[in-house]
Protein backbone atom coordinates (compact mmCIF):
# COMPACT_ATOMS: atom_id res chain seq x y z
CA UNK A 1 0.00 0.00 0.00
CA UNK A 2 1.43 3.36 -1.02
CA UNK A 3 0.89 6.28 1.36
CA UNK A 4 0.80 9.76 -0.02
CA UNK A 5 1.44 13.04 1.70
CA UNK A 6 -1.47 15.25 2.65
CA UNK A 7 -0.79 18.66 1.14
CA UNK A 8 -0.84 21.44 3.72
CA UNK A 9 -3.56 23.22 1.77
CA UNK A 10 -5.81 20.14 1.93
CA UNK A 11 -5.66 19.47 5.67
CA UNK A 12 -5.92 21.85 8.57
CA UNK A 13 -7.08 21.36 12.14
CA UNK A 14 -10.37 23.11 11.39
CA UNK A 15 -11.02 20.76 8.49
CA UNK A 16 -9.99 17.69 10.46
CA UNK A 17 -11.96 18.65 13.54
CA UNK A 18 -14.59 21.32 12.75
CA UNK A 19 -16.18 21.47 16.25
CA UNK A 20 -13.33 23.73 17.40
CA UNK A 21 -10.79 23.35 20.13
CA UNK A 22 -10.91 20.26 22.29
CA UNK A 23 -8.49 19.04 24.89
CA UNK A 24 -5.35 17.89 23.13
CA UNK A 25 -3.05 15.04 24.13
CA UNK A 26 0.50 14.12 23.18
CA UNK A 27 0.86 10.86 21.28
CA UNK A 28 3.97 9.07 20.12
CA UNK A 29 4.04 7.97 16.50
CA UNK A 30 6.31 5.49 14.80
CA UNK A 31 7.57 6.58 11.39
CA UNK A 32 9.42 4.95 8.52
CA UNK A 33 13.17 4.67 8.86
CA UNK A 34 14.94 8.02 8.32
CA UNK A 35 11.63 9.86 7.77
CA UNK A 36 11.48 11.71 11.11
CA UNK A 37 12.34 15.16 9.72
CA UNK A 38 10.10 14.79 6.67
CA UNK A 39 7.09 13.68 8.75
CA UNK A 40 7.71 16.57 11.16
CA UNK A 41 7.62 19.02 8.22
CA UNK A 42 4.46 17.47 6.76
CA UNK A 43 2.64 17.59 10.09
CA UNK A 44 3.67 21.23 10.62
CA UNK A 45 2.48 22.00 7.08
CA UNK A 46 -0.87 20.44 7.97
CA UNK A 47 -1.00 22.73 11.04
CA UNK A 48 -0.65 19.82 13.45
CA UNK A 49 1.63 20.42 16.42
CA UNK A 50 4.52 17.96 16.37
CA UNK A 51 7.67 17.63 18.44
CA UNK A 52 10.81 15.93 17.17
CA UNK A 53 13.49 15.85 19.87
CA UNK A 54 16.92 16.19 18.24
CA UNK A 55 20.56 16.18 19.27
CA UNK A 56 23.60 17.62 17.51
CA UNK A 57 26.61 15.34 17.08
CA UNK A 58 30.04 15.93 15.63
CA UNK A 59 30.59 13.50 12.75
CA UNK A 60 34.02 12.85 11.31
CA UNK A 61 34.80 11.84 7.78
CA UNK A 62 38.23 11.33 6.27
CA UNK A 63 38.34 14.84 4.85
CA UNK A 64 36.17 16.90 7.25
CA UNK A 65 34.22 17.25 10.46
CA UNK A 66 30.64 18.47 10.64
CA UNK A 67 27.95 18.92 13.28
CA UNK A 68 24.92 16.88 12.21
CA UNK A 69 21.42 16.91 13.76
CA UNK A 70 19.96 13.49 14.60
CA UNK A 71 16.62 12.44 16.14
CA UNK A 72 17.04 11.65 19.85
CA UNK A 73 14.68 8.69 19.41
CA UNK A 74 15.19 7.36 15.86
CA UNK A 75 11.90 6.33 14.28
CA UNK A 76 9.66 8.25 16.68
CA UNK A 77 8.18 11.69 17.15
CA UNK A 78 5.34 13.21 19.13
CA UNK A 79 2.12 14.85 17.96
CA UNK A 80 -0.24 17.04 20.04
CA UNK A 81 -3.80 16.45 18.86
CA UNK A 82 -7.34 16.00 20.18
CA UNK A 83 -8.54 12.46 20.84
CA UNK A 84 -10.66 12.46 17.73
CA UNK A 85 -10.85 9.76 15.08
CA UNK A 86 -10.60 12.12 12.09
CA UNK A 87 -7.55 13.92 13.46
CA UNK A 88 -5.80 10.64 14.21
CA UNK A 89 -6.65 9.42 10.73
CA UNK A 90 -5.15 12.59 9.20
CA UNK A 91 -1.92 11.88 11.10
CA UNK A 92 -1.89 8.24 9.97
CA UNK A 93 -2.43 9.29 6.33
CA UNK A 94 0.66 11.50 6.44
CA UNK A 95 3.42 10.08 4.27
CA UNK A 96 5.96 8.23 6.41
CA UNK A 97 3.75 7.66 9.46
CA UNK A 98 3.46 3.96 10.29
CA UNK A 99 1.34 3.88 13.44
CA UNK A 100 0.51 5.37 16.82
CA UNK A 101 2.13 3.69 19.81
CA UNK A 102 -0.37 1.96 22.05
CA UNK A 103 -0.64 -0.56 24.84
CA UNK A 104 -3.96 -1.87 23.51
CA UNK A 105 -4.45 -2.38 19.76
CA UNK A 106 -6.45 0.42 18.17
CA UNK A 107 -6.23 2.76 21.18
CA UNK A 108 -3.27 5.16 21.01
CA UNK A 109 -1.69 5.73 24.42
CA UNK A 110 -1.29 9.41 25.40
CA UNK A 111 2.13 10.50 26.65
CA UNK A 112 1.89 12.45 29.95
CA UNK A 113 2.35 16.21 29.44
CA UNK A 114 5.01 16.36 32.15
CA UNK A 115 7.19 13.90 30.19
CA UNK A 116 6.93 15.98 27.02
CA UNK A 117 7.59 19.24 28.90
CA UNK A 118 10.60 17.69 30.63
CA UNK A 119 11.90 16.36 27.32
CA UNK A 120 11.46 19.78 25.67
CA UNK A 121 13.32 21.48 28.52
CA UNK A 122 16.15 18.97 28.18
CA UNK A 123 16.38 19.35 24.39
CA UNK A 124 16.12 23.15 24.36
CA UNK A 125 18.83 23.45 27.03
CA UNK A 126 21.35 22.38 24.36
CA UNK A 127 23.19 20.30 26.96
CA UNK A 128 24.96 17.12 25.89
CA UNK A 129 22.11 14.59 25.70
CA UNK A 130 22.56 10.90 25.07
CA UNK A 131 19.82 8.35 24.45
CA UNK A 132 19.54 6.02 27.43
CA UNK A 133 18.10 2.53 27.14
CA UNK A 134 15.04 1.79 29.23
CA UNK A 135 16.54 -0.78 31.58
CA UNK A 136 15.52 -1.97 35.01
CA UNK A 137 17.62 -3.39 37.80
CA UNK A 138 17.62 -7.19 37.76
CA UNK A 139 17.02 -7.37 33.99
CA UNK A 140 19.11 -9.76 31.86
CA UNK A 141 21.25 -7.76 29.44
CA UNK A 142 23.97 -8.27 26.82
CA UNK A 143 26.95 -5.98 26.22
CA UNK A 144 26.85 -4.82 22.59
CA UNK A 145 30.09 -2.86 22.19
CA UNK A 146 33.65 -2.79 23.40
CA UNK A 147 35.97 -5.62 24.43
CA UNK A 148 33.19 -7.33 26.42
CA UNK A 149 30.78 -7.45 23.48
CA UNK A 150 28.48 -10.48 23.69
CA UNK A 151 28.82 -11.00 27.46
CA UNK A 152 25.43 -11.57 29.13
CA UNK A 153 24.51 -11.03 32.74
CA UNK A 154 22.15 -9.32 35.15
CA UNK A 155 22.06 -5.53 35.42
CA UNK A 156 22.44 -4.14 38.95
CA UNK A 157 23.01 -0.71 40.40
CA UNK A 158 25.75 -0.12 42.94
CA UNK A 159 26.68 3.28 44.38
CA UNK A 160 25.10 5.12 41.46
CA UNK A 161 26.79 3.00 38.77
CA UNK A 162 25.41 0.23 36.62
CA UNK A 163 27.17 -3.08 36.93
CA UNK A 164 26.78 -6.30 35.02
CA UNK A 165 26.78 -9.38 37.21
CA UNK A 166 27.92 -12.59 35.57
CA UNK A 167 26.78 -15.57 37.59
CA UNK A 168 28.27 -19.06 37.46
CA UNK A 169 25.36 -21.12 38.76
CA UNK A 170 27.21 -24.36 39.45
CA UNK A 171 29.73 -22.51 41.64
CA UNK A 172 27.10 -20.25 43.17
CA UNK A 173 29.54 -17.43 42.58
CA UNK A 174 29.56 -14.37 40.38
CA UNK A 175 31.71 -11.57 39.05
CA UNK A 176 30.75 -8.01 38.27
CA UNK A 177 31.99 -5.28 35.98
CA UNK A 178 31.00 -1.61 35.74
CA UNK A 179 29.17 -0.90 32.46
CA UNK A 180 27.75 2.11 30.68
CA UNK A 181 24.01 1.66 30.10
CA UNK A 182 24.40 2.72 26.45
CA UNK A 183 26.65 -0.33 25.89
CA UNK A 184 24.03 -2.91 26.88
CA UNK A 185 20.74 -4.15 25.45
CA UNK A 186 17.98 -6.27 26.98
CA UNK A 187 18.19 -9.99 26.19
Amino acid sequence: MVKTAIPASDCTISQVHPEGEQERFWYSIYVRSRHEFRVNELLAGARLEAFLPTVDRLRKWQDRKKIVTFPLFPGYLFVHIPRHRDTMLAVLKTFGVVRFLSTRPGEPEPVPDIQIQSLKTLVYSREQIDPYPYLTEGQRVRIVSGPLSGVEGILKEKRGYHILVLAVDILQQGASVKVDASDVEPV
